[in-house]
């Protein structure tokens, strides 16, 4: 398409540039008018993010060609609070509730939060949900968002004085105080610049190909023809790697890019550095590569079985860490039981879905430092491996941690920050990479899907004698953080519950999926899921309230954790007792408040979790004890 001329109003201003094609509003808005308050956190129109006014109406403009836009009047963010003017009440507002926490989705939350207060000033609290439903937050719940949303309309309609709006006061502790945030401000002002959000003279990007299979070897890498392609810089593999190439947070098992092999759909084989984004992508399809397929396993059970295809050669069982706690004779415990059960339970894998695409900028400053500015939440751990990996001492090695739109533990692990730092060394120049929201899917960790299987011995009174929980977590591909969630997931494997006989194992697990590694709770979800559904079960069989059966068994000051730990206090007790308020709980045994039990929680989902469970009476002629279907 030959090049056109666009001519529009933005923020009050004029402006007239030349087109190529027909890129989106969103990236006219940011890479010719550097708007970048205008975030794209999906591409898809789902999460709101690149929320601006057309014409007076909110638009998502990762979903408006630009020439559409033609001669229209838009607002973004930054023309809702101009230089040298204050921010507006609904921005305000956001400030004053701690509405803005990562702050990536909070530009396009205040463009539909203005939207409905302009379109309905005395929109209610329904209204305000259904208009701000076209926007995602992973961070903040919505309920400070809502607020902010209310208050802002009510300080505009003369409800509120406008000084509701300032800093609540303080005395000499800020304990119990309601704090601003000092980073609030640039949030919902759209000024806050995150990784993909920066850019730099000369800068060049990066685009990455990535693996179609899930273990194979690499035969070969053609990547000739890419070189050649014009406006790209460079294209680097795992043979540009000069120092000792492995990373990881415990074991240092995951090249920079695959080498000799590949472990998972997605991991990344190749890179290249060109002009631009669109010049990179086409140089990925002239790379060649020749792989040789392997057997893939894709099951934690099934790859620690022997006979089963190897992940990784320095681990022929498969085995990541195997976590085991002991705590007295489990054997005597389970003896002395009146009730035995036995029950297994699964929890999936789970995207961290944070707004924030994975991004990163690299370059080489003047004094030689390689300096890499990206979202990392392990910067000090990144910078060492990457000092060996480069092969350059540490005081040549910089990392800047750029602000973090969501990371929940996933920008833990140094994924793409190796890559751009050997093509910022190749060119001589900087280098950017921002994934897409699919890249970021297929090729970052996720949480470790879990099997657990629990089994309890209890009184007849509901005191637990004996617990023994055995989880096999999939760590996929590489090591990651699964050390790390196993030694988490045993120290809180049995909860809150002072039990005298233990043994608890928890497995990390290699398989050809993508890779496991922290996610918020660290472990402790999975098997807390397991303990909590546990003891709902067997307050079940046992005719007891399940707030009952864990006020018998929970740990009190004196206790001794099934790690040694001698507590000196615990709440327990206490949170419990607000638990059991705040839910309106009416005392007595789950069989006879089913009802009442669906009314208050949904569906009932203790049916479910019986499934497949096995309880023994006493009077089993085997081991004195009954088994009850």
């Amino acid at each position: 398409m030959p090049d056109q001329k666009i001519t529009l109003t933005v923020n009050g201003r004029k402006v007239s540039r030349p087109l190529n094609g027909a890129p989106r509003l969103l990236d006219f808005l940011r890479d010719e008018l550097n708007l970048t308050g205008t975030k794209e956190g999906c591409g898809a129109g789902e999460c709101g993010t690149c929320s601006v006014f057309v014409d007076g109406k909110l638009v998502k403009s990762c979903l408006m060609p630009t020439l559409k836009a033609d001669g229209a009047e838009i607002q973004t963010i930054e023309g809702l609070s101009p230089v040298g003017s204050d921010l507006t009440p609904v921005q305000k507002a956001f400030h004053k509730t701690g509405a803005s926490q990562c702050g990536y989705c909070i530009p396009g939350m205040v463009m539909a939060a203005t939207s409905a207060l302009r379109e309905n000033p005395d929109a209610d609290i329904e209204e305000i949900k259904e208009r701000l439903g076209g926007n995602i937050c992973r961070c903040t719940g919505y309920t400070k968002i809502f607020e902010a949303v209310e208050i802002a309309r009510d300080v505009i309609a003369g409800r509120l004085p406008p000084v509701t709006l300032e800093a609540d006061e303080t005395s000499d502790s800020f304990i119990g105080a309601n704090v601003r945030r000092i980073d609030a401000p640039s949030k919902v002002a759209g000024k806050l610049k995150y990784a993909g959000d920066m850019v730099m003279p000369d800068m060049l990007h990066m685009q990455v190909l990535r693996s179609p299979h899930a273990h194979a070897k690499i035969l070969s890498i053609d990547t000739s023809q890419a070189e050649a392609l014009e406006g790209v810089e460079c294209v680097i593999t795992s043979a540009d790697v000069p120092g000792k190439d492995g990373f990881g947070v415990f074991v240092h098992d995951q090249p920079i890019m695959a080498r000799e092999k590949v472990r998972y759909v997605g991991e990344a084989v190749a890179a290249v550095a060109a002009e631009t984004a669109q010049i990179a992508r086409r140089a990925l399809a002239l790379i060649k590569v020749e792989y040789e397929e392997l057997p893939g396993i894709f099951d934690a059970e099934e790859a620690m079985q022997p006979g089963a295809p190897v992940v990784h050669d320095y681990a022929p069982d498969n085995l990541v860490k195997h976590i085991p706690v002991r705590k007295g004779d489990v054997d005597a415990g389970f003896a002395e039981a009146d009730l035995i059960v036995e029950n297994t339970y699964s929890t999936q894998q789970v995207e961290h879905a944070y707004l924030e695409p994975e991004a990163g900028l690299a370059y080489v400053d003047h004094d030689g430092v390689v300096t890499v500015v990206s979202p990392s939440q392990n910067i000090t751990h990144h910078r060492h491996m990457l000092s060996e990996i480069i092969a350059k001492p540490i005081n040549k090695v910089r990392f800047i941690m750029s602000a973090v739109g969501g990371g929940f533990g996933g920008k833990e692990d140094m994924i793409y920050q190796g890559m751009l730092a050997l093509a910022a060394m190749k060119t001589e120049r900087p280098v950017r990479l921002v994934f897409t929201r699919e890249e970021s899917i297929i090729a970052s960790a996720k949480r470790h899907p879990a099997r657990i299987t629990y089994k309890m011995g209890l009184k007849n009174d509901g005191r637990i004698t004996a617990a023994s929980l055995h989880m096999i977590s999939d760590g996929g591909a590489y090591g990651m953080s699964t050390e790390g969630v196993m030694r988490k997931a045993a120290i809180l494997s049995l909860g809150p519950y002072d039990i005298a006989n233990s043994q608890v194992d928890t497995y990390g697990v290699y398989t050809n999926n993508t890779p496991s590694g922290a996610f918020r709770t660290f472990g402790g979800m999975q098997v807390q899921f397991a303990t909590e559904s546990h003891l709902d079960i067997c307050a079940e069989k046992l005719g007891l309230d399940p707030f009952e059966i864990r006020r018998r068994n929970m740990m009190r000051a004196g206790s001794t954790t099934h790690t040694q730990q001698k507590l000196e206090t615990c709440s327990i007790e206490e949170v419990l007792r607000v638990a059991e308020e705040f839910c309106r709980w009416e005392r007595g045994a789950p069989t006879s408040r089913g009802a009442e039990r669906r009314d208050l929680n949904g569906p009932d989902v203790r049916q479910s979790c019986t499934l497949g469970a096995r309880f023994r009476m006493p009077g089993d002629e085997a081991d004195e004890k009954q088994e009850v279907a």
